[in-house]
């Protein structure tokens, strides 16, 4: 009978072939569908999903609204971190379906609504999830791979080995960030908010359809945090078996 670190890394070992797999000719052809969708999409949104990018990375460095009353959960084997997880992800699935069924259900105004509302509910999510794995989310540098890991669930395919790279290499990349302000300064505003958007536009803007808004918004954000989900586990289940390492 395999013990539970062996199914955790056959899992592993799955999820890390598909996120480095390289792009598809599917990939290729709906990269350039992709590109005539945003080239529809009105100027206000994709002003929306920028500023919302970038108060969500401010916020993430340099507030408290997301460290506050969240305490690294010590203590706890693997298996018991994984199962607290899944409850998380769960709720949060929830949460995000009626969040997006009811700004969906609200015409245009309250889908654009929903960018930053959804946004606000991944973070809490992902903080959590740290937290839960054992990481002090007060830590700058936790906080920097809770956006690293946001950035590889969002990543396109031509992109996505290279941010796994930094993920699964962890100590060697926040090294390449001392401070909080050196990250800020480095970050690439229009790559990050150009992947977010190109992984969520075409369900996101038939969400501003009356009459199947709602269905389509509840459903989207259901499945935006089932991924989310997978990619922040695996990341954090990578780090805590390579503390593990000797």
């Amino acid at each position: 009978m395999e013990s539970y670190s062996e199914i955790v890394q056959k899992e592993l070992s799955e999820w890390q072939k598909e996120v480095t797999r390289k792009p598809s000719l599917w990939n290729k052809s709906t990269k350039t569908i992709q590109t005539k969708v945003n080239d529809l999409i009105p100027d206000k949104v994709h002003n929306v999903i920028t500023k919302s990018i970038k108060n969500m990375v401010h916020a993430v460095l340099v507030g408290s609204e997301y460290t506050t009353k969240r305490f690294p959960l010590k203590e706890a084997t693997l298996e018991e971190r994984d199962k607290k997880v899944d409850e998380k992800i769960q709720f949060y699935k929830k949460t995000a379906l009626i969040e997006g069924a009811g700004t969906g259900a609200g015409g245009i105004l309250l889908g654009l609504a929903d960018f930053p509302l959804l946004l606000s509910i991944k973070l809490k999510f992902l903080f959590d999830v740290a937290s839960l794995y054992g990481f002090d989310v007060k830590d700058y540098r936790e906080r920097l791979f809770i956006l690293h890991v946001f950035q590889l669930a969002y990543s396109s395919p031509f992109k996505r080995k290279e941010v796994y790279e930094k993920v699964a290499n962890w100590n060697e990349t926040v090294n390449e960030f001392p401070t909080q302000t050196k990250y800020l300064e480095k970050i690439e505003w229009k790559e990050l908010q150009q992947d977010y958007r190109d992984h969520i536009d075409l369900a996101k803007m038939l969400q501003l359809v009356p009459g199947i808004g709602a269905v389509v918004g509840a459903y989207a954000n259901y499945q935006f945090l089932e991924d989310l989900g997978k990619t922040a586990k695996n990341c954090f289940r990578l780090r805590v078996l390579q503390n593990e390492t000797p």
